[in-house]
């Protein structure tokens, strides 16, 4: 039985190794191709252990969650975070495509063209930076003659607006974001009286906004 569970960590680091290996556009947008060899990994993986009965599977299940803690706390210590997270790669440099890198990530130009589009920014010469990050999303740093201008730039002071919090969720209240904003239940339903609300039936969604404390209520149509 141990054999077992030994083979089963061995082929979960394995799997992990060779998951690295294909490069990080595997995580970012599926091809038929990604599709076809994650199915195969894993079932080529499930064939080769002999789990039998409910116990043996529990152990299994403990092994794997503990192989997989280990990792994530190895991910955390340099120089371990470089082979198991991964770092970022320079795919575009102040508008010129790093060719050598887009090879080396295995990562095609015609995904890297349908991610800038995606980000909006079509023209590459517009792109001061493009990077393919550890998780495989694509991140955008544009040239700064066509960044949009900010209030903080042209010396505007601007008003914070506040931020929505949930307080009533399909008919349930949310304590623990009604105590974020130092509220509690009777103001809620105070303040859904107020508005004409005898309870909480036919409330959708209802949030406070955290700077004015004012209720807003949506219903069900």
């Amino acid at each position: 039985m141990w054999l077992d569970f030994l083979k089963l960590v061995t082929l979960y680091l394995l799997i992990f190794c060779v998951l690295r290996l294909l490069g990080k556009s595997l995580f970012s947008q599926w091809t038929p191709y990604d599709f076809v060899t994650i199915v195969f990994l894993g079932y080529l993986a499930f064939i080769a252990i002999d789990i039998d009965g409910f116990f043996s599977a529990i152990i299994g299940i403990l092994i794997i969650g503990f192989v997989y803690l280990v990792v994530s706390r190895l991910s955390l210590i340099q120089p371990f975070d470089r082979y198991i997270v991964g770092e970022a790669t320079i795919l575009i440099k102040h508008g010129k495509i790093i060719e050598k890198n887009l090879k080396r990530s295995r990562y095609s130009l015609t995904e890297l063209l349908s991610s800038i589009r995606i980000a909006g920014s079509p023209d590459i010469k517009d792109i001061d930076y493009a990077l393919l990050e550890p998780n495989g999303q694509i991140s955008i740093i544009k040239n700064r003659d066509i960044t949009p201008v900010t209030p903080r730039q042209l010396n505007i002071e601007t008003e914070y607006k506040g931020l929505p919090i949930a307080v009533v969720i399909q008919g349930r209240v949310q304590k623990r974001n009604l105590k974020s904003i130092d509220k509690d239940e009777d103001w809620l339903m105070k303040e859904l009286r107020f508005k004409g609300y005898k309870s909480l039936d036919g409330i959708y969604y209802a949030y406070v906004n955290d700077q004015t404390h004012s209720l807003t209520v949506d219903t069900v149509e």
